[in-house]
């Protein structure tokens, strides 16, 4: 998948903004992902998976920290996240569909975070890159 000029920049710029913040953000979304969908908490039975838990605070960084690294190779995505697909897909087996309904919960925290600094624009890059993400995380499950 190609990135246009203006959506390359409208990401890594909001990857500025959410770096200070990686794992609030990340706990936030995955916070949303099991409220919303309890189901993908499965995956997650050794978690302390209370509102603020250190658990969730490190594993929320984690996949936030993890799209900061891939929209710094924005050209490659496929390389910067072959190591995290054959992860979540030969050990984790995560349920493929979470990777779209984690997408939407990250999105949503985006949102609600940095409301008017995610603009139509900007939401629609990084509704872009997150299927982006999301279908090379995937890949290898086929």
């Amino acid at each position: 998948m190609t990135f246009s000029d203006a959506e390359k920049a409208s990401i890594v710029s909001l990857c500025g903004k959410i770096a200070g913040q990686a794992d609030v953000i990340g706990a936030e979304a995955l916070e949303r992902l099991f409220l919303s969908f309890p189901q993908t908490k499965t995956y997650f039975s050794h978690f302390n998976l209370s509102h603020g838990s250190p658990d969730l605070l490190r594993h929320g960084g984690k996949v936030v920290n993890a799209l900061i690294n891939a929209a710094g190779h924005l050209d490659d995505l496929s390389g910067a996240l072959s190591a995290l697909s054959d992860l979540h897909a030969f050990q984790l087996r995560v349920d493929p569909g979470n990777f779209r309904l984690l997408s939407h919960s990250i999105q949503v925290t985006l949102a609600a975070h940095f409301g008017s600094e995610f603009t139509p624009v900007a939401q629609s890059a990084w509704d872009k890159f997150i299927a982006a993400v999301s279908e090379i995380l995937v890949s290898k499950y086929r």
